[in-house]
């Protein structure tokens, strides 16, 4: 079996570069191992599909390279996508922050994806397991699979990282980039929840389901979004966000006050005959103001609080500082950090500067995204950048 592009993964990416490189008129098959494409894109935004963001800009990506995503993301715009979703009629709204999402779920989004494959006749083998990618002497590709051999002058890599194993995440791609010689830079979940020690889970598991609005720290990150406390640890947007700079042993800082003085708030109070609990669960979730408020001072009418007491407390809810004990890891991540190294592809195409035709596009390359319609916008745009060119 013949073609002149051949694409590894049926993904955001994998489709994308496959679409344009059958409307440049290519042969273009599209390998993947498992039953059917898109399973990631099925499950994001809570099915509901966040399929880029309005604002998307390099500051908003992580690499090692971070100058590496300015070209793709300049070929291939947000506003490119949202002519395409528009071109398809498809309704979607923006929820926050330049968050786009399907009114029709992620399916459409899906759907639109394999009618654009299906008009530029690009086809879908599924259940193809590869076990050999080979080079030849005359150059182009050949692959040894279940589903037997196929050849192609162009390779396109479109495997995803290793985050969600449960949908069919693994590391071919990564062994694919290591055949060929190009290097990787460390891989780790990214966008992912904090586990905390077991003294913590403690006090705070049985306040699983609760959230709130904070601002996040860590290191030179710092993200205003809710904290959700969980039976394992913390979770929620701020958290998902934060994890993606978060290294082991490292401290956050959570300020559950966020866009107010907390000082300025608790001098307010502090002429008041109530409770510091009860002045507390006006502000916060009450059993969420239990467990954090010392019992001391929750017992004590506020005004009844001297200064180091106000102080003290002030400081804590302006950075309530956290140790998490580490990550849930791949089997909750939604991104992998880390992947092919952009020093080994080109900016403009996607490809191995060492191996021509060869492609790397996705999570599987060394970006990584913010939570909110990043990721996928850097699917589209890398993918788009390959498939030009593939």
């Amino acid at each position: 079996m013949t073609f002149d592009t051949l694409v590894i993964g049926a993904g955001a990416a994998g489709l994308m570069a496959a679409i344009e490189a059958g409307k440049r008129g290519r042969r273009v098959a599209i390998l993947d191992h498992g039953e059917s494409p898109g399973r990631k894109i099925l499950v994001s935004g809570g099915g509901r599909c966040n399929f880029t963001n309005r604002g998307a800009k390099p500051e908003n990506y992580l690499s090692q390279n971070p100058h590496f995503v300015r070209s793709p993301l300049a070929r291939y715009t947000p506003a490119d996508f949202i002519a395409l979703v528009e071109k398809h009629r498809i309704r979607y709204h923006e929820k926050k922050l330049g968050q786009l999402f399907c009114d029709e779920g992620a399916r459409r989004i899906l759907k639109m994806l394999l009618d654009e494959c299906a008009a530029a006749k690009v086809r879908i083998i599924h259940a193809c397991r590869i076990t050999d990618v080979l080079r030849p002497a005359e150059g182009g590709f050949k692959l040894a699979t279940n589903l037997g051999e196929f050849t192609s002058q162009t390779l396109v890599i479109a495997t995803g990282g290793l985050s969600l194993p449960s949908l069919g995440a693994t590391d071919f791609g990564t062994r694919i980039a290591e055949q060929f010689g190009l290097r990787l830079t460390p891989r780790r979940a990214g966008l992912v929840p904090f586990t905390m020690s077991a003294e913590w889970k403690a006090r705070w598991s049985p306040l699983s389901g609760v959230s709130f609005d904070s601002e996040v720290v860590c290191g030179p990150a710092r993200f205003r979004e809710n904290v959700l406390i969980t039976h394992r640890g913390l979770s929620g947007p701020a958290i998902l966000q934060a994890s993606s700079y978060w290294q082991p042993g490292m401290p956050i800082r959570v300020n559950i006050m966020p866009g107010q003085s907390a000082k300025d708030w608790l001098l307010g109070e502090s002429r008041s005959a109530q409770s510091g609990l009860n002045t507390f669960a006006q502000r916060f979730p009450r059993r969420f103001a239990e467990a954090w408020l010392d019992p001391v001072l929750g017992a004590k009418p506020m005004k009844q609080w001297n200064r180091q007491d106000l102080d003290n407390t002030a400081a804590a809810l302006s950075g309530w500082e956290l140790t998490p004990a580490g990550t849930e890891g791949y089997a909750t991540a939604e991104v992998t950090l880390g992947g092919v190294d952009t020093r080994d592809l080109s900016q403009k195409t996607m490809e191995a500067r060492e191996v021509p035709g060869l492609f790397f596009v996705g999570e599987v390359v060394d970006v990584t995204g913010w939570l909110g319609g990043y990721n996928f916008q850097w699917a589209w745009a890398s993918g788009f950048s390959a498939g030009q060119a593939a």
